[in-house]
Order: structure tokens, then sequence, then C-alpha cells
């Protein structure tokens, strides 16, 4: 049998509940399932937020919500945002060497 991953835990999770829950508690009930030492917590939390927002199964929703997107329609996890077109349009002015007067002389660029 496969070792269940963060993800798969958050789905059992969200699945037995009634409706959304926030990051905070889910990553809280996904730690304490899968017994994540003290001492990887905060890199395991920022990889289980990654994970969340790259599977396919799950909404984020406003306020740091979280929830299956099974259970959502399309408009409550997708932000509509308007483009402007005219962005396109705008040239970026270009730095030279001489331009960079926030070094001191003689200080390299990098």
């Amino acid at each position: 049998m496969a070792k269940e991953t963060m993800t798969d835990v958050a789905f059992g999770i969200l699945a037995g509940l009634p409706a959304e829950t926030s990051f905070s508690s889910l990553w809280k009930e996904v730690a304490e399932r899968m017994t994540i030492p003290a001492e990887k917590m905060s890199r395991k939390k920022a990889s289980f937020y990654s994970e969340l927002m790259l599977d396919n199964r799950f909404a984020s929703l406003k306020g740091n919500m979280w929830d299956l997107r099974s259970r959502r329609k399309f408009d409550e996890f997708h932000a509509v945002t308007d483009v402007d077109d005219d962005d396109d349009d705008e040239e970026i002015e270009e730095i030279s060497d001489e331009d960079e007067r926030d070094l001191a002389p003689n200080e390299d660029q990098y």
C-alpha cells in the first residue's frame, strides 16, 4: 500500500466535513494525522499549501478557506480578472550603465 500524501489526507478530512474550513484548521488536522515532527512543521506547511494550490481536487476560497472543488460552483473559486489590452503596448525603459546612479563610485553592480 502506498503512503498517503498530505493532499490525500486533506481530501479525506474535507470529504468528512459538511462545509469549507480554514487553511490553518486543515493544516493542523493533516499534521496531527500524519504525525509531522515539530522541526519539520514550517517546511511541510509551505509544501502543503503549494500542493493544495496545484491539486485540482481543492478549491481555494476567499478568506483562506478551502473546500472540495466538486462541492463548489465554478465562479466561487475562479476570480475574474480584467485585463487591459493596452498594457501590452507599453515599452519598458532600459537603464544604461551610466544611469545606475544608486551605486557608489567604484562599486560593482552585483
